[in-house]
């Protein structure tokens, strides 16, 4: 099937569809400028000390990591980021009453800033906008904090319990939460069209939401500019850039 004739029939699906469930992934927000991790132009390709300050164990133990980390949630470019078109038109799959949830792998908040209701937004590895104690639970926003670093403290620590801070994400090494997970299996288990974007549905349990769609009878759509082990069960897969692709389908 050529390009034109799949986009057509894609559209056709989503036209039919009334529990339309998305999982993105890192590529669908890299033409906001937030880069993804393994790319050739990925974080921890252009800089492997940056993958030492994703491992808990490094950050609980290392002192200088935590500063290091610090200084680059300042930099961060989701502080300066803003929607493109691919963010924007899953925004419009809800406008349309289409949207069922959306499983995110960002933690950059730009499917709610692109308009995407909050409660329909799964964040299974959790939000670069918040910070949280790894003492006493404590969580609060993530400017907050930085204003410190601004200030002159290195390695902030908690306010109400002097434990260790940092960004309200799951770094390796750390216990995804059940309960994220759990809402994640169940809204892809009742889809009737799942549009994988952006991701390359290695990173599990997460990656288990794709069976769990085609189990409950969904159709598959793949959307990532490299191959994924679910491509051969997909019932479309589509190489097009995704900010290009996803106007043209959701709109």
């Amino acid at each position: 099937m050529d390009r034109e004739n799949a986009l057509h029939v894609i559209c056709g699906w989503i036209a039919a569809s009334q529990r339309i469930v998305v999982m993105t992934g890192a590529g669908i927000s890299t033409d906001s400028g937030i880069p993804d991790f393994r790319g050739p132009r990925g974080v921890w390709t252009l800089n492997p000390k940056a993958e030492q300050m994703s491992d808990i164990r490094y950050y609980v133990a290392d002192a200088e990591v935590r500063r290091l980390s610090w200084q680059s949630r300042l930099a961060h470019p989701a502080w300066t980021a803003e929607p493109n078109p691919g963010h924007r038109a899953l925004a419009g799959l809800e406008r349309r009453g289409k949207l069922h949830a959306l499983i995110t792998q960002n933690i950059d908040g730009l499917h709610q800033r692109a308009g995407v209701s909050p409660d329909k937004v799964i964040e299974v590895h959790g939000t670069l906008h918040k910070v949280i104690c790894l003492g006493c639970g404590w969580r609060g926003p993530m400017q907050d904090t930085l204003e410190r670093v601004r200030a002159g403290e290195e390695d902030p620590s908690c306010l109400e319990c002097d434990g260790l801070l940092k960004s309200d994400t799951i770094s390796f090494g750390q216990q995804l939460i059940p309960d994220v997970i759990e809402r994640a299996m169940r809204v892809a288990g009742e889809a009737d069209l799942f549009l994988a974007i952006g991701s390359t549905l290695q990173v599990y349990p997460v990656a288990a939401a794709v069976p769990r769609a085609l189990d409950a009878g969904a159709r598959l759509v793949i959307i990532n500019a490299e191959p994924t082990q679910f491509d051969e069960v997909a019932d479309a897969v589509v190489r097009v850039p995704i900010g290009e692709v996803l106007p043209a389908l959701c709109d």
